[in-house]
């Protein structure tokens, strides 16, 4: 059943909207073991490219946290210590997760792309005492461990190595007997690295509190009851798994869907989502732009009846491609790494294809100037969330180690977000830019402070400048212009020997896919880069 069933105006859905977070709060006792009351109710239906297939129940989600709660404590891991997580869609992500959260311990996903640098970056920076990942990318943590003074345990997922704990052998030994941390709304719970414009990632940080806010993503946007079967399309080291494969699904007792692969891949995806009884889906722009690119006729869906993206604006051919085939709209939304999905185009509202959407029940939004003086309908300005007299749900509560950063998000009663954008007459809010210089590639927010670090290693380059430059795929990808050092002259072959070393320096998804050779950047008069001229050129060509 669709919440347009129950809601059928925005105006409604916004009224009886009540947002009142109990002053202690833990997801695992809150949401999953309350699912868990019935045995037989299922948490994931997981499937890998080898046609395996297994389930898990919110039962046994529950139990095996809780197994999973004591090995780590016997292993040392203490409530408020950091774990980072560098897993793909193993299930057992979802039980680490789900540990942490009951043991009142940090969680900070990672992406399975990163380099032995970023782990040891991350690792330092919060402090962490455990890291869990599988045999694949344990040797990159071995590289840096000596590096990690604060590292407690190592954890193993699916194979054995010499000074890691193996996971199936150290839950399977432990008791399920495990009394839930009373965690406060307010207590830390996730620390997501969020790449900026200058230096390296910063750590957002979530409390426990905004866990159960991701109600407003799982009902309104993504539209879940209990008796459906989603499919988020994302990486589990992102934000957005937060949103659409964790927290958003399992607060209205949905099941997920998890497709165990390394890469995406547009058939395979169609294959399974007609195999399978999925009821709905969600993917980032590129995933859907790759998806049309099949001959979409040749499949049928008979159980989808909900589609959304997030992460940039979907391009509104690609929305009417896949309605012509399908018969279903795929509702933009909104949100970051430091919010819940704050707008969207909902199933009880009229789609203005390439908009944000309206804000979500429970949060305010306007579009202000500098000020943070609200801009009168279809003027550009900065993308704001109320955050007085009431705190928006969900709105992160740090850059931990950079109480500066953190200050200079809000303005007034406002939280700035970094994008630009405008609101029409209608109240619908479109996208214009970021208002700085991140980069957003196919999902993935790249800073470019550090391609240009990792450029600047390599003996040919003096000096260099990263910029979004416009793809039709991906949005944007990296491009990275280059004044080579003395001795050295621009070729194709420079070019793959400057990409092969960004993605060894740095995670892979990083790398610059254009590179320029010029003899000068753009600066300002105080020696400053103008990566602004650099991307409008970019823009310019596109």
């Amino acid at each position: 059943m669709s919440i347009a069933d129950t809601i059928t105006t925005y105006e409604q859905a916004r009224a009886d909207f009540d947002w009142q977070p109990p002053a202690r709060c833990n997801f695992a006792r809150d949401v999953i073991d309350q699912w868990a009351r019935d045995p037989a109710k299922l948490a994931i239906r997981w499937v890998d490219d080898d046609g395996n297939e297994k389930s898990l129940t919110y039962a046994e989600l529950a139990a095996r946290s809780r197994r999973l709660a004591n090995a780590l404590a016997a292993a040392g891991v203490q409530r408020g210590d950091t774990v980072v997580i560098m897993l793909g869609r193993n299930l057992e992500w979802w039980e680490v997760l789900t540990a942490c959260l009951r043991m009142g311990a940090v969680a900070s996903p990672g992406t399975t792309q990163l380099s032995p640098k970023d782990i040891a970056y991350r690792m330092n920076a919060a402090s962490a005492t455990c890291f869990i990942t599988d045999a694949e990318n344990a040797p990159k943590l071995d590289q840096v461990a000596g590096e990690c003074p604060t590292l407690k345990a190592r954890v193993l997922v699916g194979a054995s190595r010499e000074g890691w704990l193996a996971y199936d052998d150290i839950v399977d030994a432990a008791s399920e007997d495990f009394t839930t941390a009373d965690t406060a709304a307010g207590d830390e719970a996730l620390c997501y690295f969020t790449s900026g414009t200058t230096g390296y990632p910063k750590m957002t940080i979530h409390c426990h509190g905004y866990t159960l806010a991701h109600r407003i993503t799982g009902k309104y946007w993504l539209d879940l009851g209990p008796d459906d079967l989603h499919w988020n399309i994302s990486d589990t080291g992102w934000a957005k798994a937060a949103y659409s494969s964790y927290f958003g699904p399992f607060c209205q007792g949905a099941c997920l869907f998890v497709h165990h692969t390394p890469v995406f891949d547009a058939k395979k995806s169609l294959d399974l989502l007609a195999q399978y009884p999925v009821t709905t889906l969600c993917g980032a722009p590129t995933v859907y732009r790759m998806l049309v690119l099949q001959d979409l006729s040749a499949y049928r869906f008979p159980t989808l009846r909900h589609c959304v993206g997030a992460g940039e604006p979907l391009n509104p051919e690609v929305i009417e491609t896949w309605k012509r085939a399908t018969g279903i709209t795929i509702r933009d939304g909104y949100g970051q790494t430091e919010t819940v999905l704050v707008c969207g185009n909902f199933p009880f509202l009229e789609p203005r294809f390439g908009s944000m959407g309206k804000p979500m029940p429970g949060i305010e939004m306007a579009i202000i100037d500098h000020a943070g003086q609200p801009l009168p309908a279809n003027e550009e300005g900065d993308i704001a969330i109320r955050v007085k007299p009431l705190r928006a749900p969900g709105l992160f509560v740090d850059y931990k180690g950079d109480a500066e950063r953190y200050a200079a998000c809000f303005v007034g009663d406002w939280y700035i977000t970094g994008d630009r954008g405008y609101v029409d007459d209608d109240g619908y809010y479109w996208f214009v830019s970021r208002a700085d210089d991140v980069i957003l590639s196919a999902g993935y927010r790249i800073g470019p402070f550090e391609v240009e670090s990792a450029l600047i290693e390599h003996p040919a380059v003096a000096e260099s400048a990263v910029v979004a430059s416009p793809d039709e795929t991906r949005g944007a990808v990296v491009k990275a212009f280059v004044v080579l050092a003395p001795g050295y002259a621009a070729s194709a072959e420079l070019v793959k020997e400057l990409q092969e070393h960004v993605k060894n320096v740095t995670a892979p998804y990083k790398y610059p896919r254009r590179i320029e050779f010029v003899d000068g950047l753009p600066k300002t008069v105080s020696g400053k880069i103008r990566r602004v001229e650099l991307r409008a050129r970019e823009e310019g060509r596109a």
